[in-house]
């Protein structure tokens, strides 16, 4: 089997010597850059399948890099890394398209866990039909995810995990806004709360102060609603989470 490639970004030497080995020892073939310039020079000779960012770095901030990659390199897994006490840098990087971040000081295994877990959610497909979606209008959608499914606007393709619009143009996701999809696609008309969604769709647990549903949500809204400001497909159930409604069931 192929070794993972990780690209790990950070202007801390020592650390960075400390995860190139660790990663390495776990079966990962490891990049390494000390800064966003050093990187980007790494991404245009090749592209890893996952990627730890440092917020912090010398030449340019690492939530800035993210957003690059998200829009350069879009399949590439992003896990952010920020100090406990940095929420906004959390939310910021959520909202440029990181699947997920880990404050410091962190256990390598901690890390490890994030980055397999994400590994995990963005290699295996789901069974389902390998022709391309057609331009298609609103309809219920099935409790079980298979193919590709009508969610909201848009058109879910569960095996190649990419979102398309009504005119069959690519719109761009992340690995944890498709896991969050497929969890309200097999969860129709079910309101969820935080907890539920957080554990079953991102594989950990919740606090109350932690705001990535919410912003994950707000962008799924953007992309699959006719008027995100006012949600038609994914809704607020107020003191509990979110609910799914799928079109035709309201």
């Amino acid at each position: 089997m192929t070794a993972p490639v990780l690209l790990i970004v950070d202007d801390e030497p020592e650390l960075l010597k400390l995860l190139d080995e660790y990663f390495g020892q776990h079966g990962f073939r490891v990049l390494t850059a000390a800064d966003a310039g050093a990187a980007r020079t790494v991404l245009a000779g090749e592209e890893p399948q996952a990627a730890v960012l440092d917020v912090h770095l010398p030449d340019e901030d690492g939530l800035s890099l993210a957003r690059w990659m998200r829009v350069r390199h879009p399949r590439v897994g992003i896990v952010m890394l920020s100090t406990a006490a940095e929420t906004i840098d959390r939310i910021v990087g959520l909202e440029v398209g990181a699947d997920d971040y880990v404050a410091k000081p962190f256990e390598p295994r901690e890390l490890l866990a994030r980055v397999k877990g994400l590994l995990r959610r963005t290699s295996q497909p789901v069974q389902g039909s390998q022709t391309a979606p057609a331009p298609t209008t609103a309809a219920a959608a099935p409790p079980a995810a298979t193919g590709h499914i009508t969610f909201g606007t848009c058109t879910l393709d569960t095996e190649q995990r990419r979102l398309f619009s009504a005119a069959g143009a690519d719109i761009e996701i992340t690995a944890a806004e498709f896991d969050l999809m497929l969890l309200f696609v097999r969860n129709p008309n079910r309101p969820l709360n935080r907890d539920q969604i957080m554990e079953r769709a991102h594989h950990r647990s919740w606090d109350v102060f932690d705001r990535s549903i919410d912003l994950r949500v707000m962008r799924l809204r953007r992309k699959v609603e006719r008027n995100p400001e006012k949600p038609e497909f994914i809704k607020t159930v107020r003191g509990v989470g979110y609910v799914y409604v799928p079109a035709g069931s309201r």
